[in-house]
């Protein structure tokens, strides 16, 4: 798998292994090729729950909008 992947609409994903598991970082670009992470978690299922895609996505309508 890439180390990185798109999610969809805007956000992406980073995919990095460590001693504690499979960890994931949500992140969007801003105007201005800004990268900023807008969420980060250890992952313990296969899929991406839905609930840490939310957290995302409402974290990313905030830096745009501002």
């Amino acid at each position: 798998m890439p180390h990185s992947r798109a999610m969809g609409g805007g956000l992406f994903e980073l995919r990095p292994r460590g001693r504690e598991g499979i960890g994931r970082a949500l992140y969007c670009f801003v105007v201005g090729q800004k990268v900023i992470i807008l969420h980060a978690f250890v992952k313990k299922t296969q899929q991406t729950s839905e609930h840490e895609l939310k957290i995302a996505r409402k974290r990313m309508k905030e830096v745009q909008n501002v």
